[in-house]
């Protein structure tokens, strides 16, 4: 008899072992990031999904980096264009910051300098931002490349702007894909210029941003003038059509047209972020 009941407790103890395997197995599935529901779309997305295409002329040298991919204009000094999609796993990354500006040393001479924005009044304003590329070192380093960056008015660069990076990494982190591309507007023909390389001053900065919230895709278009001015970013919001009128850019072009001309029209409000 007492063999018979430590056989029974012997099988009781693998029983629960048995639930408390199939438990956590169906836990890690659950929360893993193959099962969320945008991966899932993402998986299907078309390849380079945040590149847009040119509709108009312009000078331009297509840069690919390890974070992010550039259209660098080399008569304006700055960048047409930075595109580059955030995952939720890259909004995790522990690198940190390097703060070191330097020359984009895929471009000819004369290069853009560090120098060139001492003392102009405007920051070395970052396309692709920096806090976006912390799952790389070299991502990280890249991100400090003069072509990824443009004189930026300080206190948009430091307000409405980097409040708009932020909400890009918190979508990322609840959403798990962001696709987004950015640049400078230049509304007239001869801006203003800054340093020895004569740095062209952006009049606007445009931001494109497509995510899938609840499984629908969701696409938004800021336009922020280059001045000192602080207000909520719903504000900001135009359709992408909008932007891309401005622009003379076709953003999302991968998608299918029906999606894509769907989306695009469609003025959007901010998707929630927790």
């Amino acid at each position: 008899m007492r063999k018979r009941k430590k056989k029974k407790s012997n099988a009781g103890k693998k029983f629960v072992l048995l639930l408390f395997l199939i438990a956590g197995i169906s836990y890690l599935y659950l929360n893993s990031e193959a099962h969320h529901p945008l991966v899932s779309t993402h998986a299907a997305a078309p390849e380079n999904l945040e590149i847009p295409r040119s509709l108009t002329q312009r000078e331009e040298i297509i840069l690919k980096r390890t974070g992010y991919t550039v259209s660098y204009n080399t008569f304006y000094k700055t960048p047409n264009w930075v595109a580059w999609e955030l995952t939720r796993r890259e909004t995790t990354g522990e690198e940190k910051r390097k703060n070191k500006f330097i020359a984009d040393p895929d471009l000819p001479e004369p290069r853009v300098e560090h120098s060139d924005y001492t003392n102009s009044g405007y920051d070395r304003g970052h396309m692709a931002p920096a806090a976006d590329m912390k799952w790389s070192k070299k991502a990280m380093e890249e991100s400090f490349y003069m072509s990824n960056i443009c004189p930026q008015n300080r206190k948009l660069n430091r307000d409405d702007w980097g409040d708009l990076e932020e909400t890009c990494r918190k979508w990322a982190e609840k959403y798990g894909n962001v696709y987004i591309a950015c640049g400078p507007v230049y509304s007239e023909k001869n801006p203003k210029r800054i340093g020895e390389h004569k740095v062209a001053v952006p009049d606007q900065f445009f931001k494109v941003v497509l995510l899938y919230c609840h499984n629908e895709p969701v696409c938004l278009g800021f336009l922020f003038p280059n001045r000192a001015h602080h207000q909520e970013l719903k504000k900001y919001v135009m359709t992408v059509d909008s932007i891309e009128t401005i622009t003379g850019l076709d953003f999302f072009s991968r998608l299918p047209d029906e999606i894509e001309e769907k989306i695009e029209a469609a003025r959007c409000t901010l998707p929630p972020t927790n």
